[in-house]
């Protein structure tokens, strides 16, 4: 058990990689798999089988599950080739754990699947560190969602990051959590302040790390 419960009504920042710092995506195919358990187990009832979900499942399925309780709300994501962060807020008790359990668990037993490897894919359970003051989730909506910036990944490696940029951008909220999505929009007036507060918070993560300046208009 964790030494500190996780606290229901309230954010964390969730992160984790794989396993003597593998990429946890070799491919596209890989990440869609991954952005399809975030979408399917981020609700109370389980999908079981995503295999066999996918397999069978309609867009009724789908409507079913989000007319649910939600285990988390998803407020923002990055996914890089070899590790990720999340920020969630836990709307029911043992939410954030049983979602993690189920979002390692099913995405572990289908690389191992897929790739004909044995093992743990990912380092440990998963991080979390409580959101517990505004200068903490302000620095965090920056250094998640532009986590990728953040590291320098090759041009080989950048077709494997997703991040909810996309969707806080076009306001068209689909993993993230539109009421989340749509209140953090609003404390930025916006998308283009949410980007500039973005770009300065990650050249500054940048020079503390001796790097240079990313310019977010590449």
């Amino acid at each position: 058990m964790r030494k500190d419960p996780l606290v229901s009504e309230s954010y964390y920042h969730i992160f984790n990689r794989g396993v003597d710092k593998r990429n946890i995506f070799q491919n596209k195919r890989d990440l869609d798999r991954f952005l399809l358990s975030m979408r399917l187990f981020q609700y109370e009832e389980p999908v079981g089988s995503l295999q066999i979900f996918c397999r069978y499942n309609n867009s009724v399925d789908v409507e079913r599950l989000q007319k649910g309780i939600k285990l988390v709300s998803i407020v923002e994501y990055c996914l890089n080739p070899n590790h990720y962060h999340f920020i969630l807020k836990q709307e029911i008790d043992g939410g954030i754990t049983e979602f993690m359990k189920r979002l390692s668990g099913g995405y572990t037993r289908y690389f191992n699947e897929k790739y004909k490897r044995n093992g743990a894919l990912f380092q440990g359970r998963f991080k979390s560190s409580l959101v517990n003051n505004d200068n903490y989730l302000m620095l965090l909506l920056a250094y998640v969602m532009w986590n990728y910036k953040v590291h320098d990944i090759s041009k080989k490696n950048i077709d494997l990051v997703k991040s909810s940029e996309g969707e806080y951008e076009t306001g068209r909220f689909d993993l993230v959590d539109k009421q989340e999505g749509t209140y953090f929009l609003k404390i930025f007036d916006g998308f283009s302040g949410f980007k500039k507060h973005g770009n300065d918070m990650v050249n500054l993560i940048r020079s503390g790390r001796g790097k240079g300046t990313f310019d977010f208009n590449d």
